[in-house]
């Protein structure tokens, strides 16, 4: 028997109830077909209480803006407006999904950058807006409505901590005396605060940013402007796993032994990565341990009640961690290239993040017997050589065979929409929500209608 190294991934009790009503996903495969995307609002609500839980103990007013793009889904942008958040948009058709779903203007903000379109129709709202660059501002002072101010953040980069990752995103320190001058002598221009994003969980990271945005609300003051806000974005972790070790004894195996026995030949899935897949923490501990951080001896909550600062997120994968599942038919088994493989009725670009290796096991739904004495490999329905599904070795908990349902586990976060296509002519899959109602799961078509 070859040694086995599975990834478990971590379920959430409402998904692991449904993966094991082997019924109910039966019932959702024959009416929305396969591949299926199964999204849970109730986990999204869950998400957010326990996010405004912690800001509420540490005594921060706050802002929770869901950060749609992660996910395609308008149940769950309907869930973030019910659970009183509210919604970061990045293009015009997010923007009408908002409004669709119930959002104020007052309560969306536009992030990324912006076409000309895009800045008329937001000043027009009077949306929040998070400013790229100058170029912006300069747009969003002769878009707005003559009568009335258009709200801004300024969104900042160029920080000078080495702790700080640099971004292709924001207008650099060096240009915010710029930036302030424009929106002072814009009478349709009304500084709300400043803004960052970045690309780590790092507190330390996360306190340096603040402290040098800090200097720029000092600045702002001084020119007579009053923001009120401090934005750090989103990038909280997602917790993929219970236990680490497996990933550990993975990337020991992968080192030790080579990709020759774990990887499909011509691909590197490289080590994983100890910061994602085999994380263990909640998104709560990265919120806490910030708010607990210091800035000049003080706790940051604190520094931000005595400024009168109401501290804003961007949450994407934090609100729908473990609120969505991916299902998918086995069509057959085979042997190739002297490897086993499973062929699935679902395309790689359909269930991975861009073209990223997702590093945990999936579910086989219903197994039974003892598992297979080596891991396989799951290939795409397309006819191309590069659509694997896994390019590592899977360990399944029992023999798959045709007609099986393969569940891949906290798909919520990009990996259903980001890179999905409609290649060879199939179709998107479709998508459901999954409510727990009683005993029960009923499946509602994700879309305006439901059905």
């Amino acid at each position: 028997m070859s040694q086995r190294f599975p990834l478990p991934a971590a379920q959430h009790p409402l998904a692991a109830r449904l993966l094991a009503d082997a019924a109910a996903i039966g019932e959702a495969i024959e009416r929305f077909g396969s591949p299926l995307h199964v999204v849970f609002p109730q986990v999204m609500a869950e998400n957010a209480a326990v996010l405004a839980g912690v800001l509420r103990r540490h005594g921060v007013p706050y802002g929770i803006y869901y950060a749609h793009k992660v996910n395609a889904s308008i149940r769950l942008l309907a869930q973030a407006r019910v659970a009183g958040l509210g919604a970061d948009v990045a293009s015009a058709a997010e923007l009408d999904q908002a409004l669709a779903a119930g959002f104020a203007p007052d309560r969306i903000e536009a992030t990324g950058p912006k076409s000309p379109a895009f800045i008329e129709r937001i000043a027009a709202l009077g949306v929040t807006v998070n400013a790229d660059d100058l170029w912006e501002l300069d747009r969003l002072a002769a878009a707005a409505p003559a009568g009335s101010t258009v709200p801004v953040l300024l969104r900042l980069s160029g920080f000078a901590s080495p702790a700080v990752p640099q971004s292709r995103f924001g207008i650099d320190l060096a240009d915010t005396d710029a930036a302030l001058e424009t929106v002072r002598r814009a009478p349709g221009l009304e500084l709300r605060g400043v803004a960052f994003h970045l690309d780590t969980a790092d507190p330390a990271a996360r306190v340096d940013a603040l402290t040098e945005s800090m200097t720029v609300v000092a600045a702002a003051h001084q020119k007579g402007l009053r923001p009120s806000v401090i934005d750090i974005g989103g990038g909280f972790r997602q917790r993929f796993v219970d236990d680490p070790k497996p990933f550990q004894r993975y990337a020991q195996a992968l080192a030790a032994a080579g990709s020759s026995e774990l990887v499909w030949s011509g691909h590197d899935v490289g080590a994983p990565a100890a910061h994602k897949y085999g994380n263990h923490h909640p998104s709560t501990e990265v919120l806490e341990r910030f708010l607990m951080a210091e800035v000049e001896h003080r706790p940051v909550a604190d520094v931000l009640r005595e400024c009168m600062l109401t501290l804003w997120i961007e949450p994407g994968k934090a609100l729908v961690d473990h609120a969505g599942i991916t299902l998918a038919t086995v069509l057959y088994r085979k042997r190739a290239a002297g490897r086993d493989l499973v062929v699935v009725d679902l395309s790689r670009n359909q269930v991975t993040p861009a073209d990223q290796e997702v590093l945990l096991d999936p579910v086989l739904v219903g197994g039974r017997g003892e598992p297979p004495d080596d891991g396989v490999f799951l290939a795409g329905r397309l006819c191309l050589e590069s659509d694997l599904i896994s390019r590592r070795k899977v360990f399944l908990d029992a023999q798959p065979g045709s007609g099986d349902v393969l569940a891949f586990v906290n798909t919520a976060a990009y990996q259903m929409d980001l890179s999905a296509s409609a290649a060879a002519g199939h179709p998107p899959p479709a998508k459901v929500a999954a409510v727990l109602e009683g005993d029960r799961f009923t499946f509602v078509l994700d879309d305006i209608h439901g059905s």
